[in-house]
């Protein structure tokens, strides 16, 4: 597994973690449809949530979520349907951020952007 990709688990852990604490039910992580992926899809309440997870290094100079592009976004919406239409049950949903900042194995600081996007 390269670099890259350890930071991107580890962070999606820590936010899947976090999210837990705040009382969200994870439902899934890094749910797949093709080359559809949502990070996190969890619930609160009756809200479905989808969770897009951003982590960076120290060592950028760069905000996690500012990697979340229109582009990135409108892909996060096309796993949505293809979630939705699998799981029927749930009407009601909202597009979400974690920015995870890393100073070496430990957090620096998290960041939780509710209704990120439409």
């Amino acid at each position: 597994m390269s670099k890259h990709s350890k930071i991107g688990s580890k962070g999606e852990q820590i936010a899947a973690d976090f999210l837990i604490k705040k009382g969200y039910i994870v439902l899934q992580t890094n749910w797949r449809s093709g080359k559809k992926e949502v990070d996190i899809v969890t619930r609160e309440r009756e809200l479905l949530v989808f969770v897009e997870v951003k982590t960076r290094s120290g060592k950028e100079h760069s905000y996690p979520e500012d990697a979340v592009t229109r582009k990135k976004q409108e892909l996060l919406k096309a796993a949505a349907d293809a979630y939705m239409s699998e799981f029927t049950q749930f009407r009601n949903v909202r597009f979400d951020i974690i920015s995870v900042l890393m100073d070496g194995d430990a957090v620096r600081e998290i960041m939780h952007f509710e209704e990120a996007f439409h």
